[in-house]
Formats: structure tokens, sequence, C-alpha cells
């Protein structure tokens, strides 16, 4: 952020300046206009805010002459207040800022303006088109205005509830809808709590009750389920009071009435939905908007949807209609007329159920299996290949029921004990569809479908008929890798070689092709499909593919740059791309230590905003290095959340009336990635814990914690964050990614004490404590299991990217397996009688919870099970090694010996492939670097695995070391960890070279390092040559130094080694630092020291490491005692004598003054 002088923090000593106070204007009372007098009137009783309104108000209609400042200045003196600028500058510019920091007061202020005052204010947060407010060579930036109060923490709260109270009683209300709008998108639905309906006005003119209608339903997914249900409840009154029925059999739900709920649509109840009289149902689906609309009801239920469905087929529309289907929106997902289904109906319903993996999780569970109850008596109407696939993509479940990410993503629920009855129906189905090889002629027609297909199916597909179906394939979202492997082959067989035509045609299918094929292409086809569209499919590519891409365009690159005198030119594709790249902040990370250093203050503090703009892509060791320099330059103006890259002991200089501004700067950031040392960070939430005086009194203050609300103490969650402020600060602890024990303990108790006990829950208090769910036991679950399974299910599949404990998952288990279909397999393997094995529905909705099944439940799972669900199978990160183990034998079972398996089999097998042995991995077909680089991300092989995987590569694909590309040593991956000195040093040095910074992320033993780090002198040189750059490209290489040659390395490089490469020095190298060198080392590095390094320091050592996890300054080290308190000078701007303000940092002030001569 830049430094801008501290006068443009000021609104209306700066006019004033044109003036001197000893100047005299006669009968100043008399030639100053009212408003005015008014205005200078509020000036002497410290209402400043009242005073700019004034201003603003007379600006608006009477011109500004040079003059007034003088008259304004000499009715001051005539009323006896000597007013200087620096003392009126100082009042000012405190007042404006306790209004930031204490929005509550700024409030207070708001509702004792006048009706004009507080009509000026709404205007400016209204208006767009008069941003500026000119007063001779002063500009007012009213726009800027605007836009920091909508941002500023606790100012958006005062500004909604003041429009509510006030703003309808004196303006239009279409302009009050507007203002709360623009709050309300500006909160993210966090103003939106279950109180806030009952102060929305009740009269409101038709078109502003439409408009601010329309802001609900755009933030429905970020409004509360109590509120949602408030919110429909407070439309709804409104509607029905409206409306023309005039008793209870006329339904008061018309056609536009469905339009103005939207969304809220599916909180209408059966009964009402049924009383809809055909008329409007009819007008309703006429709507050119309705399709749009009815996309959107993602949470609707069976119920309701089909209700829907029956009043518009009593409607004039024909629903088998085609341009009915068109307009039914997710309505179509529960279509389920199928008597005599014609071909062309079923096509269009076919590609218009694309849209159903969009249905809520619970409600696509549930509608799936709630037709198939239905359908059964249907099925001797689906003789058609047309029919066939219609009905598999009706059930959202594909023909052979095989898993695809996108099905599962769409199926959480139980099955309702129909699961059973659907795979019962699915080899009749099956038989249909396959039928005279209609797979082959109905490819391109079965839309996404096709994700259902199992491995054996795409196999029987034809290269001729993928090639006619590729315009529908590369578009479905939803494939496996191992489908996306199977269907590019079949595809490249068909066209022969790769050419940049066929390449660019794949579309989400690129990722198929194997990486030699991408080496192998020409280099002007590589070129244009890296140019072309195709391209944004690029980061689908495994890293080894990269690296194939990468190696072939280096080779390009270095041929084309001999042929042109300015070869930079060949990195931009297109004109303004590197302009394009450098503003997305990336280039930020290069910047070293030095570079800032060597910045002069006023650049360092024109171009900070560029730093703080990107603060996630910063090391704690820049961000150290940006501190430092804001100390050295503008102590007084630094944004207080460095000050926790600074030492602890400079948290002492925030005083307490700077704690504010303090807490907001903190609360923006991620205090895990601005401090890393624990000790630290307790002095850090010390001084936090300090400046709220361990409470949160109201909204406001958990407004101002922002993010630090997630590092509260226990004590303070459970006992100091008072009952008005809970409800938002439990919608804050939502996104908390890391809630220590006794921080979830603390908030269970506060939710058992706000809601009781689980058993007497309401729908809507299970869903809005979703997250929280894994916080309580299975006993205290029981209940909501029983009552809301489809909830507790939809919240574990939201939750599927952690571990969640493993309590909550044996809840999620035993509630799937309780509403599951428990017939035993009628013809059991030995030892299986008796069982029951998991089935495909129990393995789609159980997702982490699969890790609850036993290894003899997983081991009777029948062979289509194991089929279908192998890849979620292998998904499963809570799996332990006896389960794997049952896997592995069950996919021996399926495909036979491990010699049998195509690539495609062992990409699917993710980590159930850790329990094949050394000799079952040297069975395995490992030609292609492809199928290794798909063990490799594994990261829990054994050395003897892994090494069994290097072997298997070169037997197989027939290279020795020599041969290896660059893109072979990163798909081996953690194999290369397993190379001897002899064949470390066959790598040739022009593959090793462009590869060294992928393989400096592998932690491989001392030796191996030690080796790699001898490769990477042949390339950089000596260590004591290495530069900054070279430490950070070689990664854990570095950890290979000997001692001599670390000892050697300046003190400078020390913080450029990467943390992993600390982490892997040995102890006895590590010892050998110096005192400089470890005080060198910055947060990031110290913060990565192994408490086995750490007990080989000596005290002064560790001293030195202190320094270094607390951010000391390394380049003055020695010069300054620990003991030191740093001393803190108000910036020249501010009067002798007058208070110290952190204000340029915040980045809201209320008004924003410009000279012209700036722009």
């Amino acid at each position: 952020m830049s430094q801008e002088p501290r006068t443009y923090f000021l609104f209306l000593f700066l006019f004033l300046s044109h003036g001197v106070a000893s100047h005299r204007v006669p009968d100043s009372r008399q030639d100053l206009h009212p408003l005015l007098q008014k205005m200078a009137e509020e000036i002497i009783d410290g209402s400043y805010l009242n005073a700019l309104l004034d201003l603003i108000q007379f600006q608006s209609s009477h011109g500004w002459t040079a003059d007034l400042s003088h008259r304004i200045l000499a009715y001051l003196n005539s009323r006896n207040v000597a007013f200087t600028i620096p003392s009126l500058q100082a009042a000012v510019e405190h007042h404006l800022e306790q209004r930031l920091y204490q929005p509550q007061k700024l409030l207070e202020d708001l509702r004792e303006t006048d009706a004009q005052q507080f009509c000026t204010a709404m205007k400016c947060l209204l208006e767009d088109k008069k941003d500026l407010l000119e007063l001779e060579d002063i500009v007012i930036d009213l726009g800027e205005i605007r836009k920091q109060a909508l941002q500023s923490p606790g100012v958006n709260r005062s500004l909604f509830l003041i429009t509510l109270e006030r703003c309808f009683q004196v303006l239009n209300s279409l302009e009050c809808v507007e203002i709360l709008g623009r709050v309300l998108r500006g909160s993210s639905g966090s103003l939106l709590q279950l109180d806030i309906a009952e102060k929305l006005p009740r009269d409101l003119r038709e078109d502003a009750f439409k408009n601010l209608s329309a802001v609900f339903k755009d933030l429905y997914d970020q409004t509360s389920a109590h509120s949602q249900r408030a919110l429909y409840s407070w439309m709804t009154g409104i509607l029905q009071t409206s409306s023309k029925a005039t008793d209870d059999s006329v339904s008061w739900v018309s056609a536009e009435n469905l339009w103005i709920l939207g969304r809220y649509m599916v909180h209408l109840s059966f009964e009402e939905i049924v009383k809809i009289s055909p008329l409007e149902i009819g007008l309703f689906i006429s709507y050119d908007n309705a399709t749009k609309l009815l996309d959107t009801v993602y949470d609707i239920t069976p119920e309701l949807a089909q209700a829907f469905l029956e009043r518009i087929s009593s409607s004039s529309f024909d629903v088998r209609n085609t341009s009915t289907i068109h307009r039914l929106g997710l309505l179509v997902c529960f279509y389920d007329d199928l008597d005599l289904l014609d071909a062309a109906v079923a096509q269009v319903l076919l590609h218009q159920m694309i849209k159903c993996s969009h249905l809520r999780g619970f409600q696509a569970g549930v509608q799936q299996m709630w037709k198939l109850s239905r359908w059964e008596g249907n099925l001797q109407n689906l003789e058609t290949p047309e029919a066939v696939t219609a009905f598999f993509h009706f059930t959202l479940l594909p023909p052979s029921g095989h898993f695809s990410i996108a099905w599962y993503t769409g199926v959480h629920i139980s099955d309702r004990n129909t699961l059973f009855l659907q795979l019962q129906l699915k080899a009749h189905l099956l038989d249909i569809a396959m039928e005279n090889q209609t797979l082959n002629e109905t490819l391109g027609s079965l839309s996404d479908a096709v994700v259902g297909l199992t491995h054996s199916q795409l196999e029987s597909l034809s290269p001729e008929a993928v090639h006619g179906a590729m315009s529908t394939l590369n578009q479905v979202s939803g494939w496996t890798k191992s489908q996306v492997i199977i269907l590019s082959a079949k595809y490249l067989a068909h066209e022969k070689v790769p050419s940049f035509y066929n390449v660019s045609q794949m579309g989400v299918l690129l990722a198929g092709i194997g990486t030699q094929a991408f080496y192998g292409m020409d280099c002007r086809d590589l070129l244009q499909v890296l140019r072309s569209t195709v391209s944004l499919h690029v980061s689908d590519l495994s890293p080894a593919q990269k690296q194939g891409v990468l190696s072939k365009a280096l080779f390009l690159y270095e041929l084309l740059s001999k042929s042109t005198r300015r070869p930079e030119e060949l990195l931009s594709p297109a004109p303004g791309s590197l302009v394009l790249f450098s503003s997305t902040g990336q280039l930020v990370k290069g910047v070293t230590c030095s570079h800032i250093d060597a910045m002069s203050a006023d650049s360092f503090l024109t171009h900070f905003h560029y730093f703080e703009n990107n603060l996630s892509l910063l090391s704690p060791y820049q961000v150290n290095c940006l501190a430092w320099k804001y100390w050295e330059v503008s102590r007084s103006s630094m944004p207080p959340f460095l000050l926790t890259a600074l030492p602890a002991r400079y948290l002492a200089s925030v005083p307490a009336s700077q704690c504010v501004p303090f807490l907001i700067s903190l609360g923006k950031s991620q205090l895990d990635s601005l401090v890393l040392d624990s000790h630290k960070k307790n002095s850090v939430l010390r001084k936090v814990q300090q400046c709220l005086d361990n409470f949160i009194a109201d909204e406001y203050a958990v407004d101002i914690v922002g993010k630090l609300l997630c590092h509260l103490p226990a004590a303070v969650l459970h006992r100091g964050v008072s009952t008005p402020a809970w409800a938002t600060a439990l919608h804050g602890l939502r996104d908390c990614p890391d809630l220590s024990p006794e921080q979830k303990a603390a908030v269970r108790l506060r939710l058992l004490e706000q809601y009781g006990l689980p058993q007497n829950w309401t729908a809507e208090t299970t869903k809005d404590l979703g997250p929280f769910l894994v916080l309580f036991s299975a006993d205290e679950l029981s209940s909501v299991a029983t009552k809301f399974p489809d909830i507790l299910q939809q919240t574990a599949s939201k939750i599927a990217g952690t571990v969640p404990p493993q309590e909550f998952l044996w809840v999620v288990f035993d509630s799937v397996r309780n509403n599951s279909e428990k017939s035993p397999s009628s013809a059991p393997s030995p030892g299986c009688h008796g069982v029951i094995a998991p089935s495909s529905g129990d393995i789609f909705k159980l997702a982490e919870a699969n890790a609850c099944w036993a290894p003899q439940d997983l081991l009777c799972m029948e062979e289509q099970t194991f089929i279908r669900s192998v890849e979620l199978l292998g998904a499963v990160r809570g799996f332990s090694l006896p389960q794997l183990m049952t896997l592995k034998e069950k996919a021996l079972q399926v495909w036979d010996m491990p010699s049998y398996w195509k690539e495609y089999h062992i990409i699917s097998l993710g980590r159930i492939a850790l329990a094949l042995n050394e000799c079952e991995l040297q069975q395995l077909d490992l030609s292609s670097i492809d199928t290794v680089a798909s063990l490799s991300r594994q990261t829990e092989w054994t050395l003897g695995q892994a090494k069994s995987i290097l072997q298997g590569f070169l037997e197989d694909s027939g290279y020795s070391i020599q041969d290896l590309k660059s893109f072979h040593l990163v798909g081996l991956g953690t194999a290369l960890c397993t190379m001897n000195v002899t064949e470390i040093s066959l790598i040739k040095i022009s593959e090793f070279r462009v590869v060294v910074a992928r393989i400096g992320t592998l932690l491989c033993s001392t030796h191996v390092l030690a080796e790699f780090k001898r490769k990477a002198e042949v390339v950089f040189g000596h260590p004591t040559k290495w530069s900054s750059s070279v430490l950070q490209e070689l990664g854990t290489i570095a950890a290979g130094l000997t001692k001599e040659e670390l000892q050697m390395l300046d003190k400078d490089l020390m913080p450029y080694f990467q943390p992993s490469a600390i982490k892997c020095l040995p102890d006895e190298i590590f010892k050998e630092l110096s005192m400089e060198q470890i005080a060198s080392l910055g947060p990031e590095n110290a913060a990565a020291v192994t408490p086995a390094q750490r007990r080989q320091l000596s005290m002064l050592q560790l001293q030195s490491l202190q320094r270094a996890l607390d951010g000391a300054n390394t380049r003055s080290w020695l010069d300054t005692p620990p003991s030191a308190s740093p001393t803190w000078t108000p910036s020249s701007g501010s009067p002798p004598g007058g208070p110290v303000t952190w204000g340029p940092w915040l980045g809201c002030p209320l008004l924003v003054l410009l000279h012209k001569t700036m722009w």
C-alpha cells in the first residue's frame, strides 16, 4: 500500500488551509451561508461527520469559491474557537478513525443526523456517477469513501442497520433496497441472521419488494437454514397479503409469485403446490426465464418436484413435448412419464439431464431411489436403446452402476432399501443397451451418461466410434483417470499420429495422452496446441506429462531462438500475455531481501500494496524483510500485522488506543502463515486477548477480529463470547480449518448450552450446525442419524476434503448401513456365509467412512461391486494396511495375476497398490512412465517396493539409466531415492538440470542427497558460488552439503534453504552452523529445525535460533541487545504531541482527498 500524505485523511482542514487563523472577514456571521454556518457550528461541537454531510449538501446546490474557506475560518474565530490547521487536523483525524474503529458510534452518529443529513449520507452510498466532489483545487473521492465503507469490518453492519431503521422514512424505497443490496452482497450473507427478518419492512412498494427479494435469492446459499425459513415467511407474508385469493381453496401462489420466490419456492409445502391453478402454473412455465429459475432449485425434494410436474401436466403444457422439457430446469431430473417413450423425446431428456449433477447431494440420492420404486413396472416399455440410455440417466446411475466422480458427488443419501432392486435390473438393461453393438452406434448421443461405462465396455468400443463421438466425449465432466486413458488410446489409435488437429479436439480427455506421445509430437504441432483453447486442460496433466510437454517446448524455444534476435518474444504467444502474468502478482515471489533493502523509502511505500495484495505468495522471510523495511522508513504508518513478523517485544509498542486497528489488520491476515513459532504466536495472542479484555461483547467485535477468531483460546470461546455475538461468531468458526481439541470442546459445550441435546434439534438446526457435527460423540449423534440421516450424510460428503474423527465416521457408517438392503449374497464366496458385504451404493455414499469396513466385509464384496467401486476405494485415506491387503486380494480375484493387469487397472488402484509386495510389483507391466507416475503419487512405499518400481520400469521399458529423459525422472518420483551412487552418476546432466527442482522435493536418504548434490555441482558450480536462487532450486538436494561446504556458505544465503532441506540436514552437520548462520535462517527455516537437531545445539546457538524464530533483524543482530525496547517515532505529518495513527495502512478512510496536481 502506498504511503500517502497524512493530510489525505482529512476533509475539512484542507480547504481551510487556503486561509490562515488570523485572517478576518468582516461580518462573517452574516456573509456565510446558513448551511455553512451550521457546518461550522458542528465543527465547533466536534460533530465532524455531520459537518461533512452538510458540506456535501452545500456543494450539490452551490458553487464553491475560493473565499468560502476564508469566511468559514473567520466564522470559527469569531466564535472564539482558535483553530489552527494542525490542531484541526489532529481533532478531525482522531474523530474519523474512531468512527472506523468503533462502528457502533458511527451508527449512533447516523441515528442523530437530521433528515437532510441522513438523506445525503444514503445518497453518497447510492450514487455511482458523481464520485468526485471538487472544491477548487481539492477533490473529495466519494467513490472511495463508499467502497471502503462497504469493505470495513463492522461499518457495513452499521450501514445495514441504519438503512433498515431510517432509510425507508426519508428516501424512495427503491433506493433503500439498492443500498441494502450493496451492503448485504459485501457481507457474504453474514448479516442475514435470524432476527433480521423481524426488522424488514412489510409495507414496501411492489417494485422495491421484488428487488429486495432478488437480493435474498442471490444470497440463498450463504444464508443459514433458519434464516432462509424466516426470510421465506417474510416474503410469503407480503405475497399472501397482496394476493387476491378470497379463501383457502384458492391458492395465493400465482405465476408472478413463483417468480418472485425464485429459489425460495422449494420451501412451499406440498399442499400449497397442489392448489396452484393450471392457468397460473402454465403462465409461469411460459415465462422466458422460467428455465433459468428452475435450474437453480438445487435443494428441491422429490415430493415437491413431482408435485410441480403434475401441476404443469394439468396445464396447457404437455410434458412430453420437447419444448416443454427444455423449460423444466432441474424438475427434469424427476421426470417419470416413460410410457411409450419416443426416441426423440428420450434424447432431449437425456441431454437436459446433464444438469442433474447440480442437485444437492441428498436430493440426488433420494430422487434416484424414489423413482426406481415407481419405474419398476415400466421396464417392459424400455425396449429401444434410446429409451434405455434415457432410463440410465434418469436414475442418475450409469448403465453398469460404475463409479464416476460426477455421479458420486451427487449421491450421498440412504438408498431407501431399493438399491438391491436396482442392481437386479441392471443386467437386463445392459443387455438391451448392448444389443447389436448399439453402444458403438449410440455413443455420441449418450451425453454425460457415458461416464458410467465400465472398463470392459470402453475397451469394446471401436476407434471409429470414439472418433465419431469425440465432440460429446471431450465436454463431459466426471471421467476417471482410467477411463480417460482408455478413450484417449482409442481415439489416437484411429488418428495414428498425434497432431495439432486431433489433439486439439480432445478437450477434457487431453490428460489421457501418454507422456511419450507428447514428447514425440512435432514441435510446431505442440506449439499450436499450447496456444489453443485445449491448453486450458494442461492443468489436468501429471507432473511427468507436463515435463514431457516442457521438454519439447524448451527444444522448440532453443531451435527458434537461433533464428530471431529477440528470443524473449517466444515466451509470449499472445500480445500482452507477459503483462497479464505480471498482473497476477506471481513475480513478487522472486523479490529478495536485498531487493527490498535497496528500494528507496518513497519507492517502497509506493509499491508496498503489490506485496500486501499478494501476501499469500510471500515466504515468512520475505514478510520479515518487509516488516523491517517498513519499520525503518515509516514506522508510524506501519500496517500492524507486520509487527507480528518482528521480535515479540515489538508488540509492546502497540498502545491501547491502537488496539482496534491492530486487531483489524491482523484479523485480515493468516496468522499461521505470519507466525510459525508457537511461543511467538502465544505472545501475539496474549496481545490480542489484552486488546479484547478477554471478551467479545457484540457482533462488531466479531467483525473486527476476523480470522483471529480461529485462534482465540478455548476459555474465550466458551465464556468470553457474549450471547448477542455468538451467532456471528459461529458463522466465522465454520471456516476455521484447524481448531485445537480444546477449542472444539469449548464450541461443543457452547452449542449444547444454546441448542440443547442433538436429540431435540430441528432439521434447520441440524443443517446450520452441519460443520460442527464432528464435535459430538456417537451417542449424541445417534438421534441425528435416525431423524436426519440425509443431513448427516450430506455433512460427511462436504467434509470429504479432510479426514473426520473416527467416531463421526462410525456414525455415518452405521447410518448408511442401517438404511441399506441387508440381503446376503445368493452365492457367497467361501467364508462369506452370513456376511453382509458392501454394496456399490453403500460405498458410493460412505466416502471416507468406507474405512470402517472390516477386512472380511471387503473380501466378501461381489466382483461387480469391486469393479464399479475400485477408484473410490483407492481414494480412501483412512484404510489400514490389513484393509488394503484385503482389497489387493480382491483385485487378484477379479483381475487375475498382476502380470495380466493393464495400465488402467493399475492406475485405478490408488492407495490399494501400496499393498502389492515386491514380487507382485515386479510382475506389473511398468513399461509406461505414466503407469509409474501414478504409482509414485503414493508416498508410503517402502524402500524395497520403490526399488521394485524402478527396476520394473527399466526392465519393461528397455531403458538404461543414461537413456532416461527428464520426464522419466519426474515420473519415477520417490523411486529415484532408491538409486545407488553409480546409477545416479549415469543420469545425463542435460536431463538432470531441467528437473533439479522437482528432484529437490524428494525426501531421500542423506547419501542419496549427497550424490545428487555432486550432480548439482556440475550444473551450478562449487557450493561457494551458489546464489539464493540456486539454493531455492535445489530444495532437499542442498541437504547433501558436507560440513565444510555448509560452514563456508554466507549467512545471507541461509534464509533461501528450503525448509524441507533444513529438516533433511543430518544432526551432526546442522550443529556445525555458526551462530550468525543460525540467526540468519529466517522464521520459516528456523521453525523447520527438528527436535533432534535442536538437541545438538549449544546454548548460544539456541539463542540464535530463537532470534531467527522471532524475526530479529540479522543485519544488526549483534548490535541490538535482546532486552532493548523499540521506540515509536511519530510521523512528520503529526502535530507535536498529537496522537500517533496507523490510519493509512487500513485502506478504509471515510474520506480520500487528492490534490488535483496529483492527477
